[in-house]
């Protein structure tokens, strides 16, 4: 029997009302597993409802009361991490423990969450006039969405809900119509863990659903990962209705080895930052930049590596790398090999023939590494999405530095030296938002904010960190005098001795 996914509209499973069901797929098998409800104007109007209701209490409630909750949710979701690591793996199709690593990262977020008051601390200073104290403040927005993709179903929503709701906003998810029952399981822990009715709301579905709630009044504010084409669709349309947005889009993130780096370490680090999670991540390296005579070496080192990654099902505890999401996703993915050749591209390994036996009906790509591929090539220029690395070739670090910064892209960059002068002239020079010296994938810790520059972010804030926190509040400032009880006017007596 398939599977239904419903909404979660004030604190309860809502069954779809449309009649319209999006498919969901197993990775591994191609089957179909699962039918989503895909929501109409008239139920995210009843989600949004259920938020700006929740948020008369929510949004006066105490810092204690946020955060205990919090708490319970974080010893929740650490009880059933594995439950949703196997949910992400039956979904999206990544190996179990590229799933279990998404609900740790995850996690760090409701780690910061559960710290908020710290955060949300204003600042006073008393007496700039005579009697007079300014204080400022940070108080929620109200209402806040957020919209998120396929390829992290539970950590992507973690980097945003948990913030929103300890400002004491209330909020409804959007997730990704192609693994949606990571996104509803989070629903049912933070009720279990006693999360008030409304305050947390999945709606799934569409561009309907998401239209709504970029045009919805009542929707203060909208958090996006994504695409760069979607990205800016979010920005430019919510911002058109007025709302606060933050919209992560696309990368082509690159990875800069200098002539005096360890190249064994930096064939490892190449080949997981490109190959794990079958590349179905925004931070994933999917060009490396050779600087001088080292590439024919490094190319074979990758080489080495990338040959023995084991594919599989994401359920074989020996898979290293799953299946793509979707047999369209494969197809693309698969184009941009089957093309590199004729745009002057070198094919080292060509991964687009890979099948699992007793899998055949799965999604499933190999392992693809391209050689001394041009700029102009469609490999190179757009953003993949897939198990496919790029090398580029160039003289000097100069020309590695200026090939980088020539990309639309500014997501993440990482260096590969021995040299910390150089790694500091990178760190400075490179236009991107998140810089690795001798680290492949920087990701920020929860408590630093994670964002690109360029075509990778719309919108002015990072998303969570300090600044998640300021997206998710809006400061005012309060300027108060108070007269000294001496100076009360005559006949007022406050029991306070007069000075005349």
């Amino acid at each position: 029997m398939t599977k239904i996914v419903n909404h979660w509209i004030g604190g309860k499973t809502a069954e779809g009302a449309s009649g319209t069901y999006g498919p969901v797929t197993d990775p591994a098998t191609g089957e179909v597993t699962t039918k989503v409800a895909f929501a109409t104007v008239e139920e995210v109007d009843a989600a949004v409802a259920a938020a700006k209701d929740a948020f008369v209490t929510w949004g006066q409630s105490s810092l204690a009361q946020r955060t205990s909750i919090l708490f319970r949710f974080r010893a929740l979701l650490d009880e059933h991490r594995d439950e949703i690591a196997a949910l992400i793996t039956a979904e999206h199709g990544k190996v179990h423990s590229d799933a279990l690593g998404e609900v740790a990262r995850g996690l760090e977020i409701v780690d910061l969450a559960c710290g908020i008051s710290v955060q949300l601390k204003g600042e006073l200073s008393t007496q700039v006039a005579t009697n007079v104290d300014v204080a400022a403040i940070r108080q929620p927005l109200g209402v806040v969405a957020g919209i998120t993709p396929f390829n992290f179903p539970a950590m992507v929503p973690m980097w945003m809900f948990p913030l929103a709701i300890a400002c004491g906003n209330t909020f409804v998810l959007k997730p990704s119509e192609k693994d949606p029952s990571a996104a509803l399981k989070l629903a049912e822990l933070l009720a279990e863990a006693g999360l008030p009715d409304g305050v947390f709301n999945v709606v799934h579905g569409d561009k309907v659903a998401v239209d709504r709630l970029l045009e919805h009044p009542d929707v203060k504010a909208v958090s996006f990962v994504g695409s760069t084409p979607i990205a800016r669709y979010i920005h430019t349309t919510a911002s058109a209705h007025g709302k606060r947005v933050q919209a992560l889009g696309g990368a082509k993130n690159h990875m800069l080895v200098l002539p005096d780096a360890d190249l064994d370490a930096a064939a490892d680090a190449a080949v997981s930052a490109a190959y794990g999670s079958a590349g179905e991540r925004c931070m994933a390296i999917s060009a490396v930049v050779a600087v001088g005579s080292i590439g024919d070496e490094l190319v074979q080192k990758i080489r080495e590596r990338a040959e023995k990654i084991k594919i599989g099902p994401g359920t074989d505890p020996t898979s290293e790398m799953g299946p793509l999401i979707t047999k369209v996703h494969r197809d693309k993915v698969a184009s941009y090999v089957a093309g590199a050749a004729d745009e002057g591209a070198e094919v080292v390994l060509d991964g687009t023939g890979y099948t699992v036996e007793g899998h055949e009906g799965g999604h499933w790509i190999g392992i693809s590494l391209l050689d001394k591929v041009p700029t102009s090539a469609k490999a190179y220029q757009d953003e993949i999405f897939g198990p496919v690395l790029s090398v580029l070739r160039v003289d000097t670090y100069e020309d590695g530095v200026a090939l980088i910064n020539a990309s639309p892209y500014g997501n993440g960059t990482a260096i590969f030296t021995r040299d910390g002068g150089a790694a500091r002239r990178f760190q400075l020079e490179i236009e991107a938002g998140m810089v690795g010296v001798n680290v492949p994938i920087p990701v920020p810790v929860g408590y630093h904010s994670f964002g690109g520059w360029k075509d990778s972010l719309f919108g002015d804030h990072h998303i969570y960190g300090n600044d998640g926190t300021h997206f998710y509040t809006r400061g005012k400032v309060v300027t108060t005098r108070w007269p000294d009880p001496s100076d009360a006017p005559a006949g007022v007596d406050l029991g306070f001795p007069r000075n005349h």
